[in-house]
């Protein structure tokens, strides 16, 4: 067990999860890169979509749908859009990096 208040933080910091909103110690402010709505197709489910929009989310990939005997229940990703363009930087730069001989399929 951590003998100070500095180890047992940074105990905590090692075993929990980048971005997490719940984490002790995080600002408000700081947001997960990517969020799966999911939920009844209802009003409150667009509300909950609007909402992300609004935070700064953009939608990533095509919503899913699937009835549950009852309802229809909906799924949407989206995602904040700087890690979308470091996520596409970082293939940039693997791809760069790879050496092409001139043979097989580009």
């Amino acid at each position: 067990m951590p003998d100070t208040a500095t180890e047992q933080t940074a105990a905590a910091a090692a075993t929990t999860p980048l971005n997490d909103p719940a984490a002790p110690g995080s600002p408000a402010e700081e947001k997960l890169a990517y969020r799966l709505l999911t939920g009844p197709d209802t009003r409150e489910f667009c509300a909950r979509i609007s909402q992300a929009l609004a935070d700064g989310y953009v939608l990533h990939g095509s919503p899913a749908a699937t009835f549950n005997g009852t309802d229809v229940i909906v799924a949407q990703a989206v995602v904040l859009p700087h890690t979308v363009a470091r996520a596409d930087a970082a293939v940039a730069s693997a791809v760069d990096s790879l050496e092409y001989e001139g043979e097989g399929h580009a």
